[in-house]
Parts: structure tokens; C-alpha cells; sequence
């Protein structure tokens, strides 16, 4: 059954953004079921698992929901710079007793075998990060009335998006958790906060802006509200509620003092993500010439992670958060998200 698709002047106000590895379906409902517009991340997802999650989360809400893919376009391996980036972590795999990971990468983009399940369930709202899939897929979930949400961190991705068929642009600050949705450019440089970047997107473009990176609290609702955003993304608030299925690693470092620090850092995936900054970003700096290009960083870190994570270790693990960590709470989604749309309401 498709789900019900909301008309443009009644976009929920309070968008969850999809967190992979952090979430799945129980989340993305709760959220719906509050009053805000829930997301499922399916970028780690195989076939089979985002039919059974887009079944749980229909099941679980008749609320409009979101769903989220990456559209990168996955690169050709490259032999010399594995083996520069095995060569790196080398002193790492020895001091831990580990071997090598064979493994590929763990991040796929959206594709037409991905768009076959998710015609069966048409849901209202399609987001991606890294611009837009090729238009005959973007056709594709256009054509069954869903709306197209992507994230942009410059006026420049902005106007792309706006050019290319998105229906609303998410203006994603310097200060949000994870991945940079950066695709026209690979400078950081380019790269501004929330509150310097949505007010010069809203004035750039005509579509509906959605403000994300650093807003975890009701203030942060109401200054990205005066600055023209016509919904906020928020996500690191939602990483310790009770539906989040957030490591027990990772809860621990967003309720610590640790948390006050976070970087932008490659080691992890290849790309520029923030997260809570750890042994390896110390040890090797956050941002690493020999890691190669997104995914493929990743196969190469996971049998260190885990090796640490069996020790009780976040040494090597991605701790995924925005520069606003410290609002971090454990608590229902729902009451996260009504604190949220409270603020809205009365802004």
C-alpha cells in the first residue's frame, strides 16, 4: 500500500535524518508516528533487507516517511593505493593480532534493482546524498509522486539540485554528523556552517529549504526557522533515543566528554564525515592522503574495529556525530521529536 504522499505546504516541520549503521525501522516510525517525517537509511542495505525494512516500517506507520540512498559513483579499485592505505594501518593490523580484511565496500549507490523494491512501496519522500541518481532512475521516483530531497553544502550544489529535478533542498552546515553531502567539489574549503549557508541558499533558489549540521536543541528550531528553512534534518539528537540502535560504544562516547570534540575525517570510508574524534584520527589525523576513495576505505578498518570493539574499545570505530553532541539524550524518539515541533509551533 503506497504510502500517503503530503502536499508541499504540509512538509513536516521535524525531519529525522537517516543514520546508517545507527537506525532501521523502529526509529523512522516513531518519529512518523509523532508528527515528524521518519527516515530509513539504505545505503548498508542489501535488496532483501530494504524489502523487509520498507515492509516493518509500513506496517509499523501510515504517516509518510522518508528513504534515504547514497548516489556516489562507486570508483575502480586501485591496486597501488590499497596497498598504501594496508601499508598505513600495517603497524595497527601486527600490535592487534589481525589479518587483513578481503571484504568490499559496504556502501552502495541507488540502482534500478533498489528502485524495483521501493516502486512496490512508493513512499512519499526520496532523499539521496552525494547529488542525484542518472535522471531515467530519478524519473523513475518521480514518476509515482514521491518528492526528491537532496542535500546541498554549497549555493552552488544547491542551484544544481534545483536544476536537475530535486523538489527540496536540504542546506547541510559544516556542524552535521557524518557524511558531507559535498559532490560538485572536494575541497573543504568550500564548506560553511548551517547558519551562514541556509540563509544564502534560501535566497539562491525556489524550492522549499531544509536546514541540517548542529541543530539539537528548540533555540537552534527557531533561528533556522528566521532564517528561512522550511523544515529542519536533525539527527545527533536522535542517536541516543530508546528506538536508535546505536551502539552501546557509541552511546558511551556521545554521553562523555569526548563528545566536545569532532572532526571531519576520511580514515573511515574514504569520504569526509564528522564523528567524535578517537585514537586512530589522532594517531593518524583525521583527513589521510592514502585512504582510498569512497567506499573502499572501509574493509580495511573493519577488522580492526572489530578487533577493538570486542575489547570494549571505540579505538577504531566511526563515532558518527555533529558538532552539537552534547544535547545528546536518551529518551523516546516521540518526545525528541514533539520537544522539536513545540519549538517550531511557537518560533
Amino acid at each position: 500500500m503506497m504510502a500517503p504522499t503530503p502536499t508541499l505546504e504540509r512538509l513536516p516541520t521535524v525531519i529525522q535524518a537517516p543514520m546508517a549503521g545507527a537506525q532501521n525501522h523502529r526509529l523512522a516510525a516513531a518519529v512518523c508516528e509523532a508528527g515528524g517525517l521518519g527516515s530509513l537509511p539504505a545505503a548498508m542495505l542489501s535488496l532483501d533487507e530494504l524489502h523487509q525494512q520498507l515492509q516493518a516500517l509500513q506496517q509499523a506507520t501510515q504517516r509518510p516517511y522518508n528513504v534515504n540512498f547514497f548516489c556516489h559513483t562507486p570508483p575502480t579499485p586501485n591496486a597501488p593505493a590499497q596497498a598504501a592505505w594496508q601499508s598505513t594501518l600495517a603497524p595497527y593490523y601486527q600490535a592487534m593480532g589481525v589479518e587483513r580484511a578481503s571484504g568490499g565496500a559496504a556502501r552502495v549507490p541507488f540502482s534500478h534493482a533498489a528502485a524495483d523494491v521501493l516502486q512496490a512501496f512508493r513512499p512519499a519522500v526520496v532523499s539521496f546524498h552525494f547529488g542525484l541518481p542518472a535522471p531515467d532512475l530519478l524519473a523513475r521516483v518521480k514518476g509515482w509522486g514521491a518528492w526528491v530531497l537532496s542535500s546541498a553544502t554549497t549555493v552552488a550544489e544547491a542551484l544544481w539540485l534545483q536544476a536537475q529535478g530535486a523538489d527540496v533542498i536540504i542546506a547541510q552546515g559544516l556542524e552535521a554528523g557524518g557524511h558531507r553531502g559535498m559532490f560538485l567539489s572536494e575541497d573543504l574549503n568550500t564548506q560553511m556552517g548551517t547558519f551562514a549557508l541556509l540563509p544564502q541558499i534560501v535566497q539562491a533558489v525556489r524550492l522549499p529549504v531544509i536546514a541540517a549540521g548542529g541543530i539539537a536543541t528548540p533555540s537552534a528550531v527557531v533561528a533556522a526557522q528566521a532564517l528561512g528553512a522550511a523544515a529542519v534534518q536533525i539527527g545527533t539528537a536522535y542517536l541516543c533515543s530508546h528506538e536508535a540502535s546505536t551502539s552501546a560504544l557509541h552511546r558511551a562516547a556521545l554521553q562523555s566528554s569526548a563528545a566536545q570534540h569532532t572532526a571531519l575525517t576520511n580514515l573511515f570510508t574514504g569520504r569526509p564525515a564528522r564523528g567524535i574524534v578517537n585514537r586512530v584520527m589522532r594517531e593518524l589525523g583525521p583527513m589521510h592522503p592514502a585512504a582510498p576513495a569512497f567506499p573502499l576505505a572501509t574493509a580495511d578498518m573493519a577488522p580492526l574495529r572489530a578487533a577493538a570493539e570486542a575489547q570494549g574499545s571505540s579505538d577504531f570505530t566511526p563515532l558518527w556525530a555533529g558538532q552539537n553532541a552534547a544535547s545528546c539524550r536518551s529518551a523516546a524518539a516521540a518526545d525528541i521529536t514533539r520537544d522539536f515541533l513545540q519549538a517550531w509551533r511557537v518560533a
